[in-house]
């Protein structure tokens, strides 16, 4: 017996499946119920704890016959179907309907249950295609298509709109601000939440995973996307779209997805910054225990999964040394800036200038379909008011104009805001205010502000021959310190990547060369 999570109608349910086959074993002389399997779940895979049951029991010989109420409770995929019958024939188990003429005893009804199989599948991608669609159409109203809420939002019962949960809304700001101010990792964010007893959405402890995701949902900052549906501002958001942009390129300057878990080990700087020369992978801080004290390091992703196996021979960095050269060359460079910062501009606006030409013409396309669709619109309702079209022709259409019209508004609001992004030069103040907190930070900083002023003021760090060479950033008008001393360095325009200061050469293994002292030259690229 199954029951699909869909299946709501009383034909469906266990108890009148139950009785169903009940009523037609009886009517089979000698016949006896050997045992009861059943499910709740979908019957897209097979992989549900009653059938496995049943199958192992098949295969242990308890049973002759295996009876479902409907071939579609046993599965609706024609290919899962087909491997279950022959697993069932394989420990001599025949199998049957009490609904239908099928009974694998028999070439007759071996060819009905495949016939039936089919038709089970197709009724399965129906419902499937029904439901997709019924989300999109919710999704591009601005209302929740549907699956698990996102935490911190309750959906309303009566317009589907997401409203703010007055428990959780306020745990999800702190999990934010836990990230973007403190610089704080997902798997520490979820360690904090878990000693304090918050539990989940679902009431268990916290992951990094689940912290992860969270911070990648776009429904916080008010806006549905689903599939290819974006509708921005569809409700109250949770926080506000400069904090959610910061918690992105946090997280993707600390790097892919495979190094997301070595990114709540604080005390190293420049943790996802580093790529390795020799494979690309990420380069992770990790340390190694000896007589008297602990060594950090910065070891490449592949050496660190794969130890001696690894093909990758990159050399493994000194954390401690590279950690505090990086730092002095931000701060130096912050010293030294004005006319670097200058060049810098000029060139990342020609840069800009010369790689948003398409876009231009795209938005210019873009205006011009908007009008004709919008126009288009205008038609339809003009005709079906004036009764020269029918709803049955004119309301489909217009309801695929109005689809078609909100994807072109949304890649037109993508696009305007692409095209404003037009690198600026940082306002007044901005440069005195950066240089005055870095040299506070590196004489009193605490391990998290040096860290968070190196993620927000440096792009990546690369390991050349010549050395290891920072890329700064270009600040601007909140890359700065904020009123709040507990919120340090906060947000930057999207990168710039531009000239860069040479720091010397990589600090390798214990007994081989170490970092040279901190070049003064600028080398332009």
């Amino acid at each position: 017996m199954r029951r699909s999570t869909d299946d709501e109608h009383q034909p469906f349910s266990l108890d009148a499946q139950r009785a169903a086959l009940n009523k037609y074993i009886h009517a089979q002389p000698g016949w006896i119920v050997v045992a009861e399997y059943e499910d709740d779940a979908s019957g897209a895979t097979t992989a549900r704890p009653g059938l496995q049951r049943a199958l192992d029991a098949a295969n242990a010989g308890l049973y002759d016959v295996l009876i479902v109420y409907r071939v579609d409770r046993f599965s609706r995929s024609v290919a899962d179907m087909l491997d279950l019958i022959t697993a069932l024939e394989n420990a001599n188990v025949r199998f049957t309907s009490a609904t239908e003429p099928i009974d694998t005893g028999g070439p007759f009804g071996r060819m009905m249950l495949q016939l039936l199989a089919v038709f089970a599948e197709f009724e399965r991608n129906i419902i499937i295609d029904r439901v997709k669609s019924g989300m999109t159409a919710k999704a591009a109203k601005g209302k929740w298509a549907g699956g698990t809420r996102p935490y911190g939002y309750l959906v309303d019962p009566d317009t589907h709109v997401l409203t703010p949960h007055p428990d959780e809304a306020p745990t999800l700001r702190e999990i934010f601000h836990l990230y973007t101010r403190q610089r704080l990792g997902t798997r520490a964010i979820a360690t904090v939440l878990n000693e304090r007893g918050v539990v989940s959405r679902i009431g268990k402890t916290w992951s990094g995973h689940t912290i992860n995701r969270i911070l990648d949902n776009p429904a916080y900052i008010g806006a549905i996307a689903y599939r290819d549906i974006y509708v921005p501002d569809a409700h109250e958001p949770l926080i506000d779209e400069g904090t959610f942009r910061r918690a992105r390129d946090i997280a993707a300057a600390r790097g892919d997805n495979q190094t997301q878990r070595a990114m709540s080990d604080s005390d190293y700087y420049l943790t996802g910054l580093i790529t390795c020369p020799d494979c690309g992978q990420r380069y992770l801080g990790t340390s190694a225990n000896g007589r008297t004290r602990r060594y950090r390091y910065y070891t490449c992703y592949t050496q660190t999964r794969y130890g001696k196996a690894s093909t990758c021979h990159a050399p493994r960095l000194r954390a401690d040394e590279i950690d505090e050269l990086v730092l002095h060359a931000l701060n130096d460079f912050y010293a030294n800036t004005d006319p670097v910062l200058t060049d810098m501009i000029n060139r990342a606006q020609a840069n800009h200038h010369a790689a948003t030409g398409d876009g231009a013409t795209e938005l210019a396309a873009l205006t011009t379909q908007i009008t004709t669709t919008e126009a288009a619109i205008n038609r339809y309702h003009g005709a079906f008011e004036n009764g020269t079209m029918d709803d049955a022709v004119a309301g489909p259409r217009i309801r695929e104009l109005r689809h078609r019209l909100t994807q072109l508004q949304t890649r037109h609001a993508q696009l305007t805001d692409e095209l404003d992004r037009r690198p600026a030069p940082p306002p007044p103040g901005t440069i005195a205010r950066i240089r005055e907190h870095l040299t506070e930070i590196m004489n009193s900083g605490t391990t998290t502000e040096r860290k968070a002023a190196i993620e927000t003021l440096i792009h990546e760090v690369r390991l050349t021959p010549q050395g290891a060479v920072p890329v700064f950033k270009i600040p601007t008008e909140t890359t700065m310190p904020s009123p709040d001393p507990d919120e340090g360095i906060v947000d930057e325009q999207p990168t710039v990547r531009t000239m860069v200061r040479s720091v010397g050469r990589p600090g390798l293994e214990p007994g081989t060369q170490g970092l040279k002292a901190l070049s003064l030259s600028i080398f332009r690229t």
